[in-house]
């Protein structure tokens, strides 16, 4: 991907108007959600709309998340959120990539690390593939997955008891989801990545499809084409998201223009003067170090998705 993009000869990252100043160029969109489509406790109807028209004018919307859970439960999440069914196509989620991971373990024992309520991940794995491998102690496990902290208070220093048992096994930890914080309204918590990286540092194996990795990616381009009826023109691909190391990293890797959220996971340090409800004045100089230091090229950033 060049330096410089037709937006901005001068190759600085343009701060965009909405979609429609690039939608044309563009047959399918891949969104992120949290941060973009909603914050946990209430969808973002412009962003919504945004998504709709671009489908009115005949492009398809795939939803694409790290949420460590099969898509189901996230399809109910955003009926529950308000968010209109009409503003997408599909959702991808890095819980329907790790479900393979974990399938092709077959019925070894499997130690999971996460709350209660991903305990869904194991139930729509038994609904789709027709099985469920043993959920046991870390001492009786051959492998680990985990969906998240058992508890929303836990740092992810907490498992490092548990991380040096895994590391001295030389056990695979498959994670379901590779952000590392996540903003529920306006607090932040921890995420599964965070443990993962940790577990990484130590020098224990870890696993991943969500983004920034290509597994998800390649999942939502198949359901794009599906929509379409046709393989689809990379070329032709927007993706939308809020984390420049997972959302913008992820699709700049795979080879697709991105354009950079600027108001979710990084608001605390672009956004400094937003209120609850309002993203404030973005800090474009803050903004554009922070994608330089990344080392990553969107086309373009937008404080939120609107049209």
């Amino acid at each position: 991907m060049s330096t410089s993009h037709p937006l901005d000869p001068g190759g600085a990252l343009p701060v965009l108007s909405g979609l429609s100043q690039i939608a044309d160029r563009y047959e399918v969109v891949l969104s992120d959600i949290w941060g973009v489509v909603h914050n946990g406790r209430e969808h973002f109807p412009q962003a919504c709309a945004a998504l709709r028209r671009f489908r009115d004018k005949g492009g398809v919307v795939v939803l694409v998340t790290n949420a460590p859970r099969p898509f189901p439960p996230i399809l109910e999440q955003l009926n529950m959120l308000g968010a209109p069914r009409d503003c997408f196509d599909e959702v991808v989620t890095s819980g329907d990539v790790t479900l393979n991971f974990v399938a092709a373990h077959g019925m070894k024992p499997v130690y999971h690390i996460g709350p209660p309520r991903d305990l869904t991940f194991f139930s729509i794995m038994e609904q789709q593939i027709g099985h469920r491998p043993p959920s046991v102690g870390l001492d009786e496990a051959e492998y680990v997955l985990c969906t998240g902290l058992f508890d929303d208070n836990h740092a992810p220093e907490h498992y490092l008891p548990e991380l040096e048992k895994m590391r001295a096994r030389g056990m695979e930890f498959i994670c379901a989801n590779p952000d590392l914080v996540v903003h529920v309204g306006d607090h932040m918590l921890w995420c599964a990545g965070a443990v993962a990286e940790l577990y990484e540092q130590m020098g224990g194996i870890v696993r991943q499809g969500g983004k920034p990795f290509a597994p998800i990616y390649d999942r939502a381009l198949e359901l794009a084409a599906a929509r379409l009826g046709r393989p689809v023109d990379v070329t032709r691909v927007i993706a939308i998201g809020d984390a420049i190391r997972t959302d913008v990293k992820g699709a700049c890797d795979r080879g697709l223009d991105a354009v950079f959220v600027t108001s979710g996971i990084h608001r605390d340090e672009l956004h400094p003067n937003a209120q609850p409800g309002a993203p404030g004045t973005l800090d474009i100089d803050a903004m554009r170090r922070m994608v330089s230091e990344a080392g990553v090229q969107p086309i373009g950033a937008m404080s939120t998705l609107v049209w």
